[in-house]
């Protein structure tokens, strides 16, 4: 069986093909070229929307949509037939998402955005040094038996919390389903609000689904203790933007640190840009799929032998 599949030049690319199975590299920058347009199997990485659009409306021959994201939502939205498969990258990106989520956790806690702008303007930020207490109720100064929430315990979450329970953390997970995982206390979504009120830390790694956006809304935000921080590492749409500000502007809410945002980038007048305790990174979290290879090899021999693939998505 001869099969014709595509790899974005985006990341250095070298998977394990079956014989039969040929590679043709293509710029995720450009429109697929007319030559390759026959392609079976398409991988995407880094590729912009309108490329993503073009390319499910030329590959008309297309029968399987590799995305090497953790979250699969552009290439959903990018209009392939329904009976193309569709597979994420999830589990690439655990591991640089949870350092990059700790990242923020203890910039957020140590409070290293104020003694960066302390050190643009040249001041010895002094009520952040020297003799500080050891224990700070009513505040969210270090991970030393904080009550941490994180909402989206899947694979990336597997990575994170044994990190902030390291750290001294006690770490409980949100889904769909309550359980334990990976020697976790799970509770659902339905339990979340009566949690609220004793959490330090609120850790988001949602997707953006319909279900999903601004699940994070005024209502969940004002359950939250006025010295509580967010963390968003999932999807921007996940949380009321507007509703955040105000939460934050009016004192019933510590900070944010966000990685995601609904509209990216983050257009120049949005109010975020402005708060003094708010941490922005430009969606930087992943962007560094360990382990490609593997995961193309593996579900190219499942896509040839018919058996169950990694990661398909449900749409």
């Amino acid at each position: 069986m001869s099969l014709k599949i595509l790899l974005p030049t985006s990341i250095p690319l070298d998977p394990s093909l079956p014989e039969g199975v040929t590679a043709v590299q293509y710029s995720p920058d450009e429109p697929i070229p007319g030559h390759a347009t026959d392609a079976d199997i398409l991988v995407t990485w880094g590729n912009p929307t309108d490329q993503l659009a073009d390319a499910a409306k030329r590959l008309t021959a297309v029968r399987w949509v590799q995305s090497l994201a953790a979250g699969p939502d552009q290439v959903v939205a990018a209009g392939f037939a329904p009976d193309v498969v569709i597979t994420s990258g999830r589990s690439l990106h655990d591991r640089p998402v949870a350092e990059h989520t700790l990242a923020l956790v203890l910039a957020a806690a140590r409070r290293l955005h104020r003694l960066t702008r302390a050190q643009i303007g040249r001041r010895w930020a002094g009520e952040f040094g020297g003799v500080q207490p050891i224990t700070t109720a009513g505040e969210f100064r270090t991970l030393r038996d904080a009550e941490v929430l994180i909402w989206g315990f899947g694979s990336i979450a597997g990575e994170l919390a044994p990190l902030l329970t390291a750290l001294g953390a006690r770490v409980t997970g949100v889904a769909r389903t309550a359980g334990t995982r990976e020697g976790y206390p799970v509770i659902t979504e339905e339990e979340l609000p009566a949690a609220l009120p004793a959490a330090d830390l609120l850790i988001m790694i949602l997707p953006a689904t319909s279900d999903t956006r601004h699940a994070l809304d005024a209502r969940l935000l004002a359950l939250l203790p006025p010295h509580a921080w967010l963390v968003n590492v999932g999807r921007g749409a996940t949380v009321d933007a507007d509703a955040l500000v105000s939460a934050i502007r009016s004192g019933r809410l510590a900070g944010a640190a966000l990685d995601v945002f609904e509209t990216e980038p983050l257009p120049a007048d949005s109010p975020l840009w402005d708060e003094p305790d708010v941490i922005i990174s430009p969606h930087a979290a992943g962007g560094r799929p360990l382990g490609a290879d593997e995961l193309i090899a593996e579900n190219v021999r499942a896509f040839l032998a018919g058996t169950p693939m990694r990661n398909v998505v449900s749409r």
